[in-house]
Parts: C-alpha cells; sequence; structure tokens
C-alpha cells in the first residue's frame, strides 16, 4: 500500500470514529446495524479494514454524515447546512442550564486557546 493510499484509509478511518462518538452510538451497536462483529468495526476505525462502497454509504446514513465527508473529500469545517450541528443542538436541547452554561464556557476557552495540540492541529 502506498503512502497516499495509506493515509487516505487513515482518514476515512478516523471519520468514520469521529462521525459514530458524534452520533453517540457504540461499535457493538453500528456492528448490529450492519450485521458485522464488533471487532470488524474496530478494524475498521483502526484503519485495517477496507471499507465497501455499499458499507461505506450505510455507515453514512447511520451517521447522518456525507459519504464525501467520510472520504476527506470535502473540508474538515462546519458549515450552516452540516447536519452535525444539528445533532449537536439536538443534543444541546437535552443539557441542564447550569451544564449548557458551563459547556459554552469551555468552547469560549477553547476558541481562545491559541496553542496548537502537539499535532500542529486545532484538535
Amino acid at each position: 500500500m502506498s503512502e497516499t493510499e495509506a493515509a487516505k484509509r487513515a482518514l476515512i478511518a478516523e471519520r468514520l470514529k469521529e462521525a459514530r462518538k458524534l452520533a453517540g452510538l457504540s461499535q457493538g451497536h453500528v456492528a448490529k446495524m450492519l450485521g458485522l462483529h464488533r471487532p470488524s468495526v474496530s478494524e475498521i476505525e483502526a484503519g485495517n479494514r477496507r471499507v465497501s462502497a455499499d458499507e461505506l454509504a450505510r455507515l453514512a446514513g447511520i451517521y447522518d454524515v456525507n459519504v464525501a465527508w467520510l472520504l476527506g473529500e470535502t473540508p474538515d469545517t462546519l458549515d450552516a447546512q452540516d447536519p452535525r450541528l444539528e445533532l449537536a443542538a439536538r443534543e444541546l436541547t437535552k443539557l441542564k442550564p447550569d451544564d449548557l452554561d458551563r459547556l459554552l464556557k469551555l468552547l469560549a476557552a477553547m476558541r481562545s486557546d491559541p496553542a496548537p495540540n502537539a499535532e500542529g492541529g486545532d484538535r
């Protein structure tokens, strides 16, 4: 496998894991929805197992994200139409007022923190 292919597979694996967590699902739950064993989902998210086009489309539907985003063909920035924003908004409505205040303060602190993480990114 070339470096480009390995990087692409790693990006897809990372986005699948991120999307699953944002959807609030466990690997076991996703595996059951796909008719797979949980280790298969783990291997996909680790980049050790290829994902078929059918599996990718089904995962995008389960996670309510675009296949293009999972493939890394769209930027990793949010726009107003990003389905993750809707998911976040739904989750925010479930918070108690005090918890929402704490979360908003945390978000403000994250935006104002100029120090990038150890990998040089913003996350």
